[in-house]
């Protein structure tokens, strides 16, 4: 049994067994009398506490069908509307649980007009002969990370499956080309890239894992730091592009997070910027306080070729590209602004995009204001 429900139900029934020994023992001992309305009306208020503590939504369904008690969740879900089961088919499972005796379980498809569909699993069992009770859990948000994980693991074998198999074509022309010394130099220069491109997209799928569901530790961290320790990861790749690098804003900011976890988000929006910007292009990195002093921008700018506004609304999709060609021929794995968008979630921050095709486009990481030390401000 779910240990949820079976909490539930023993609480459920240490309420109704107190409420049983009460009125055996006010029989027992008449004085001093309770009225006989006082025990049905505090049984119903037992059963009220209990359900309100249950996460998932959910309801105590009377003879009539009325609804005895009720949490929150249950109006939020629609299982409860007014004072009534808010679902038919639900409403026909507990007609059937209260006639049968025999618990129930059920999913349940709902297709609402222009709303997200709803999945949810059903718990229906019968209390006494005057309740049921229906616990009910939306499984959509389940369903949306599990089909996610299969879209994952389907495109990034997709993408391994790329390098791999130009390693092997490139071993095949080798083999072909033994006595061709120029030729086996260039083939083998070419698996050391293919080699280099699949190094780094595991690395990134290994790293973008351990990012999920990672709380990262609540220290302050120097926002000039990272921006410097971006900047020299990068440096390199800017010189052979002949992309100026240069820093701006407000020096001495720190927020609150990891440093390598941030200072490998700033890296990989630098390197973005450096990748579809043209030769001889700029990269701007600047920080700002937030106006209401509670965060810290931190915006990455190029005049590189820009995102359509189409792309703009996909771009922190994993193995998402913009110019599949350029991200090729630069070494893109996809993945460098999902893990972005990952380590900038996890520190409880926020990235905007700022962009026009030709124009060039602006990141920004607004990320929580460390405290200020002692004797600032």
């Amino acid at each position: 049994m779910d240990p949820l429900l079976a909490a539930f139900l023993g609480a459920l029934v240490g309420a109704l067994v107190a409420s049983l020994v009460l009125t055996y023992g006010r029989r027992r001992r008449p004085a001093p009398a309770v009225p006989a309305a006082a025990l049905p009306e505090r049984r119903t208020d037992d059963l009220r506490q209990v359900v309100k503590a249950v996460s998932s939504a959910a309801a105590v369904i009377g003879r009539s069908d009325d609804i005895v008690a009720h949490n929150p969740a249950a109006l939020t879900e629609g299982v409860v509307r007014g004072d009534r089961v808010g679902i038919p088919a639900l409403l026909d499972l507990v007609r059937e649980v209260r006639r049968t005796g025999v618990a129930a379980d059920t999913e349940l498809h709902l297709n609402r007009a222009g709303r997200t569909p709803r999945h949810l699993a059903a718990r229906v069992l019968k209390l006494d002969d005057d309740h049921v009770l229906c616990v009910v859990d939306d499984r959509f948000p389940t369903l949306r990370a599990e089909e996610a994980t299969r879209d994952f693991l389907a495109n990034a074998t997709h993408e391994l499956k790329t390098p791999i198999g130009a390693v092997s074509l490139l071993a095949e022309a080798i083999e072909q080309a033994s006595d061709d010394q120029i030729a086996v130099r260039r083939f083998a220069g070419r698996i050391g890239t293919e080699i280099d491109r699949l190094t780094a997209l595991v690395g990134q799928i290994i790293l973008l894992s351990r990012l999920q569901g990672h709380v990262p530790a609540p220290e302050p961290v120097d926002v000039d730091a990272v921006v410097a320790v971006s900047l020299d990861r990068n440096r390199s790749l800017a010189e052979r592009r002949a992309i100026t690098l240069t820093t701006g804003g407000v020096p001495g900011l720190r927020v609150i997070g990891d440093a390598d976890q941030l200072a490998t988000a700033v890296s990989n929006l630098v390197q973005n910027a450096i990748a579809y910007s043209d030769a001889r292009g700029r990269v701007v990195v600047t920080t700002r306080p937030e106006p209401d002093a509670a965060g810290v921008a931190i915006a990455v700018s190029d005049n590189g070729i820009g995102i359509a506004p189409a792309d703009s609304e996909r771009i922190f999709e994993r193995f998402y590209r913009v110019d599949y060609a350029r991200s090729r021929e630069n070494g893109g794995t996809g993945l460098g602004l999902s893990i972005v968008n990952e380590i900038v979630s996890g520190h409880s921050g926020s990235i905007t995009v700022w962009s026009k095709p030709g124009s060039g486009s602006t990141f920004t990481v607004t990320l929580p204001k460390a405290p200020e030390r002692e004797g600032e401000g």
